[in-house]
């Protein structure tokens, strides 16, 4: 019996199994309805502890996509985690859906889930990291510039956050050098910065943590940026507006970018704050793209996941065509 495969932090995967999801995400989005791991259809829970719009939608259009039918479990809709311990749940799940997709709170909820879970657990969001974003993210960058390892990217604003995190991490894994820019008291935790630049050593990647913002945008192939002010953080607006105004992704910034630099931003985006509206609607800006490959690349790891797991085979996942 092969041993389940769990995606719940950007490195739970290898810079050849990355490569080889991303590979499938290009596939099937020349070829949607291709591959069908899900068909009978079977289920996939897809569990929301936070409001979403494009995780919502993506993944409910994935699994119908891959033949299944997705089971959306709305904030404050079941017990998991207080009426019921995670590992119970766990144990539930896996008698009667394919996959657990889990947009929550903790990483730690994550991790107890999947030890249990004897079918894939999916990380759509937690306070920690944001995998399946920066998937999408990734096969961006390689539709607009061919490649990925060697590119420089660079993240703007709040470096201590789990956008941060996952680009540090997701880049790296792909041969990336990436450099992370926010002010003192926001920048990568300690062992986040530890796991990239190990995983950096076995992928020819680089990881720079800096406070400058035009340093870090200086020749970058591919500067992303988020909001500065994400859920629960509404209390903190007006001071955190004036801490990372210096981080702003304006039109001057980014003219310190490669020439053909592209833009990234997962969204939602408020413009003429983490920034200007000149970027996001200007020429360099591939938002709209990144935004519809949050589809493709997570129907992409749900295959990946299932043949990977033994739940499908590699055919019926669209691996081997």
């Amino acid at each position: 019996m092969k041993t389940v495969r769990h995606f719940l932090a950007d490195t739970d995967i290898t810079q050849a199994e990355q490569a080889e999801i991303l590979d499938l995400a290009l596939a099937m989005k020349a070829d949607r309805f291709a591959a069908q791991p899900l068909a009978g259809p079977r289920t996939a829970a897809v569990i929301f502890d936070k409001t979403s719009t494009r995780t919502r939608v993506s993944f409910a259009a994935g699994i119908a996509e891959l033949g299944g039918n997705p089971l959306i479990i709305n904030p404050g809709e079941s017990q998991i985690g207080h009426k019921e311990s995670y590992a119970d749940s766990a144990r539930v799940f896996s008698r009667m859906v394919s996959a657990i997709v889990w947009r929550t709170y903790a990483q730690s909820g994550l991790e107890e889930m999947a030890k249990y879970s004897t079918v894939p657990v999916i990380n759509a969001l937690s306070d920690d990291y944001h995998p399946c974003q920066l998937l999408a993210d990734l096969l961006t960058v390689r539709e607009h510039k061919g490649q990925l390892a060697g590119l420089t990217m660079t993240y703007l604003g709040d470096a201590a956050n789990n956008m941060a995190a996952s680009y540090l991490l997701a880049g790296v894994t792909a041969g990336m050098h990436v450099r992370l820019a926010g002010p003192e008291g926001y920048l990568p935790a300690d062992d986040v910065v530890a796991a990239g630049r190990a995983r950096a050593a076995e992928t020819g990647g680089s990881v720079t943590v800096t406070t400058d913002a035009a340093a870090a945008v200086d020749g970058a192939d591919v500067v992303a940026t988020d909001t500065w002010i994400s859920m629960g953080q509404e209390d903190e607006k007006e001071e955190r507006l004036k801490l990372f105004g210096d981080y702003a992704l304006t039109k001057d910034l980014l003219g310190q970018a490669a020439p053909e630099a592209i833009v990234l931003h997962c969204l939602p985006a408020y413009r003429g704050f983490e920034i200007a509206a000149d970027v996001i609607d200007g020429p360099q800006s591939v938002v709209w793209d990144e935004a519809e490959n949050r589809l493709h690349a997570q129907k992409a790891l749900m295959a990946w996941l299932l043949a990977a797991s033994g739940q499908a085979t590699r055919v019926e996942a669209g691996l081997e065509r």
